[in-house]
C-alpha cells in the first residue's frame, strides 16, 4: 500500500554542492538551509566533514553548522567517512549534528576506485565512528552506493547488496539508505535491490537515493512507495551532477518529487511555494538554471504571473 506520509531527505547543501567547481561563499550554504527549513523540510543533510584537500567545497563545515539558526523538530546531519571526521563534527557541542552519515559501495571495483580500500576495510572504518555517535546520542544513517549498477563493474546483483546490508547492520547503523548512484535503475531492479535491505531493517529505516541520470528517478520512487518505502533523499534545483556520466544530471530534484507526491495526495509536510523560493536562490547563485522539471516549469509560471500582475 502507497504510504499517507512521506519523508524528504533534503541533501542538496552537501551533496549538491560538494562538487560544484566554484567555490560557494559560507553565507549562501546558511542561507539556503534557512530557506529549506522555512519551506517545511525537517531533515536536512548540512555539510560533510571530510579533508578540504579532496573536498575543498566543504572546507567550512563548522562554520555553516555554526551559522545556522536551527528551528526545533529538524534534524540536521553531517557526512562523516571516518572517525577524524566525526571527532570534528562533535568538537564543540553547541553546533554537533542530529545524525550522522556513513556510506560504502556495493561493489569492489567502486570501493577499491573511490577511496582504496575493500568494502570490509571500509565497514570497519566506520565501526569505532557508530559506536561514538551513539555514545553522544547521535542516530547513524548509512548509504550504500551503486546499490543497482557500478560504473567499473557493471550490473549489481542483489546478493551483492544483502551482503553490503548485512555489514552495516553487524557495525550498528540505525538506518539503511540505497543508492542508485549512476542513475540507471529502473523499477524492478531498484525493488529487488530495496527488498533486501528491508529483509533487515525496519520499514521506518529504509530510504531511497536516485539520480536521474537516465529519467528514471521518479518511476524508481513510485516503486518504492508501491513497497511501503516512505523515506527518500532529494536536493533542491536537482543539485549535484552525476559523476560518471559527463553532462548528465545527477540526484532528483526536491521540487520533482514534492509535485509528484502532491499528486498522489501523499503529505510531507512541505510547502511547494516556498521550495521554489529556495531553488530560485541557489540557481540565481550559481548562475544556472534549476535542473529539476517541475522547478523550472514553477519559476516560468511565477513569473509570467508576476508580469500580468
Amino acid at each position: 500500500m502507497i504510504p499517507t506520509h512521506v519523508t524528504l531527505v533534503e541533501v542538496g547543501p552537501r551533496d549538491g554542492l560538494q562538487n560544484e567547481k566554484s567555490p560557494v561563499d559560507t553565507a549562501t550554504k546558511i542561507e539556503l538551509v534557512h530557506l529549506l527549513q522555512a519551506a517545511g523540510l525537517r531533515e536536512i543533510e548540512v555539510t560533510s566533514y571530510v579533508s578540504p584537500k579532496w573536498v575543498p567545497q566543504m572546507a567550512d563545515n563548522a562554520a555553516v553548522m555554526a551559522g545556522v539558526r536551527r528551528r526545533p523538530g529538524v534534524r540536521y546531519s553531517v557526512l562523516t567517512p571516518n572517525l577524524k571526521g566525526f571527532e570534528a563534527a562533535i568538537a564543540d557541542p553547541a553546533i554537533q549534528p542530529d545524525e550522522i552519515v556513513v556510506f560504502a559501495a556495493a561493489t569492489e571495483a567502486f570501493s577499491q576506485r573511490n577511496i582504496n580500500c575493500s568494502i570490509e576495510e571500509s565497514i570497519e572504518r566506520f565501526r569505532p565512528v557508530v559506536a561514538a555517535a551513539h555514545a553522544q546520542g547521535i542516530k547513524v544513517r548509512s548509504a550504500i552506493s551503486c546499490a543497482v549498477e557500478c560504473p567499473y563493474q557493471g550490473e549489481v546483483s542483489p546478493d551483492e547488496v544483502e551482503r553490503v546490508v548485512l555489514l552495516m547492520k553487524a557495525i550498528g547503523v540505525d538506518h539503511c539508505g540505497v543508492a542508485d548512484t549512476i542513475g540507471v535503475g529502473t523499477p524492478r531492479r531498484v525493488q529487488a535491490a530495496m527488498e533486501r535491505a528491508l529483509k533487515h531493517f525496519p520499514l521506518a529505516e529504509v530510504s531511497g537515493h536516485f539520480h536521474d541520470t537516465y529519467g528514471q528517478a521518479l518511476p524508481n520512487v513510485y516503486a518504492c512507495l508501491e513497497m511501503g518505502i516512505h523515506t527518500f533523499d532529494a536536493s533542491v534545483a536537482g543539485l549535484g551532477g552525476c559523476p560518471y556520466a559527463k553532462g548528465a544530471t545527477g540526484n532528483v530534484g526536491t521540487e520533482d518529487v514534492l509535485f509528484m507526491l502532491n499528486g498522489l495526495g501523499i503529505e510531507t509536510g512541505i510547502d511547494i511555494d516556498k521550495l521554489i523560493d529556495a531553488a530560485a536562490f541557489i540557481s540565481g547563485v550559481l548562475g544556472r538554471k534549476p535542473v529539476s522539471r517541475s522547478g523550472n516549469a514553477l519559476l516560468a509560471k511565477r513569473m509570467r504571473a508576476e508580469a500580468t500582475a
